[in-house]
């Protein structure tokens, strides 16, 4: 983004280069992935026909998540983290080819399209603390924020264009949507592979189990880390409905491909207009209630999105949606970021995203229960009142939190973690 003019030109995020490939690397695995998104969830959906196989795709994706993301997390710190997110999107590449191969000589079956993205959970798993981690390595602290928002500005962007061309492109079959994902994921590769930091890394830690449990007991000494990430658990786990957009495209909306990959776009163009935003101004104040209130207003635009019954009205709903969650999401990743030393941002990274895929992963599962049993109106009603309860809950156990005025508070001392934390 052009610095303001009261901006110094070196806090333009252009004057870092290795920040730039990092940007484009994300447009290009968040483009490929949005899209992949769309084609496996129509393609089960049309093979099986049943709302609840939805909910395995996040099932599948969530085991891996968890399981490994304290070893990758130690993973994350211990070795070159941008080796780390390579090799990653490289096993992302090779699995997504076996996909786009076995739709193009027509013997995709729902076990093996799920086992295929369990082994993309698997590789994510590495991927994300490490790609977390790398980001304060790219830019001076004092642009940090500014850089989280437009990072996530790159996987939006790809999130407004992906869904859509991922729905155009289906009509020539998914193996064709594969086959450009897989593409994408090669260009985020060799631009990972020329990357270099700018700023110093860790210090390495000798592995033991003392450190592979260092982010736990470091998180558990900062109630306003707990908060932040407890609150998108419960939040998101509760309030997404991602998971149903094919059965409110189809089932509701009466829509297509192309109407799945808008709803799908639709959070996506609110969250990039605001990240946009976010990345030319700095927020110094009153972060805590900014941050509850935004996920109230997800909580509102997940109701409204339930009840509606026409495409235009669905859209501006998960707009409104998009939007509320990136200012959120912004204000968790910096106060994480900031709070964290950098040796240990690979272990809280990787504890944040057992939160994240929790959060997102079982909620898929549990929205596709939820609409097995009560259908997708009553569960996505439910979960946006659930959100709201969340929000109120979580203002009275984190009082701090819900008066913390900036991003970067100064953390409290913390005694080392001892044998008896585990």
């Amino acid at each position: 983004m052009p610095p303001s003019p009261a901006q110094d030109p070196a806090d333009s995020l252009r004057s870092h280069p290795a920040f730039v490939q990092f940007w484009f690397a994300r447009i290009c695995s968040g483009f490929g992935f949005q899209m992949l998104s769309v084609a496996v969830g129509w393609q089960i959906y049309a093979i099986t026909g049943r709302a609840l196989d939805l909910g395995l795709i996040g099932l599948v994706q969530f085991f891996p998540s968890v399981m490994l993301a304290l070893p990758a997390g130690h993973v994350a710190d211990q070795f070159e983290r941008r080796r780390i997110v390579m090799l990653g999107q490289i096993v992302d590449m090779l699995a997504i080819a076996v996909l786009a191969a076995i739709s193009l000589m027509h013997l995709a079956h729902e076990a093996i399209i799920l086992a295929l993205v369990f082994v993309i959970g698997v590789a994510k798993a590495f991927e994300f603390p490490a790609l977390q981690s790398m980001l304060p390595a790219l830019v001076p602290t004092k642009v940090l924020p500014r850089a989280m928002a437009a990072s996530a500005s790159a996987g939006q962007a790809a999130m407004i264009m992906g869904p859509a061309v991922g729905g155009l492109l289906y009509v020539a079959g998914p193996g064709t949507v594969y086959t450009v994902c897989a593409v994408l994921y090669l260009i985020a590769v060799l631009l990972m592979a020329h990357l270099r930091y700018e700023q110093a890394q860790p210090r390495r830690e000798p592995a033991t189990l003392k450190t592979l449990f260092a982010g736990v007991h470091f998180i558990r000494q900062r109630p306003d880390v707990l908060g932040v990430i407890s609150l998108d658990l419960f939040a998101v786990l509760l309030g997404g409905a991602t998971a149903l957009l094919p059965i409110f495209a189809k089932d509701i909306l009466h829509t297509g491909p192309w109407g799945l990959g808008l709803l799908r776009a639709a959070p996506a163009v609110g969250a990039l207009l605001m990240s946009l935003w976010l990345a030319r101004h700095s927020m110094e104040r009153r972060v805590g209630p900014i941050m509850f209130a935004s996920v109230a207003g997800f909580g509102v635009a997940t109701l409204v999105f339930a009840v509606s019954k026409v495409l235009w009205l669905s859209l501006i709903a998960l707009f409104a949606l998009g939007a509320f969650d990136m200012v959120s999401m912004v204000i968790r990743g910096a106060l994480v970021q900031l709070d964290t030393p950098d040796d240990m941002r690979g272990r809280v990274s990787a504890v944040n995203a057992i939160f994240i895929n929790t959060s997102n992963q079982l909620g898929e599962f549990e929205s596709g229960l939820l609409a097995a049993w009560m259908g997708a109106i009553n569960a996505t009603l439910i979960g946006g009142i659930g959100t709201l309860v969340v929000v109120g809950l979580w203002m009275a156990m984190f009082p701090s939190l819900r008066r913390r005025q900036s991003l970067r508070a100064e953390p409290p001392v913390v005694e080392p973690a001892g044998a008896d934390t585990i």
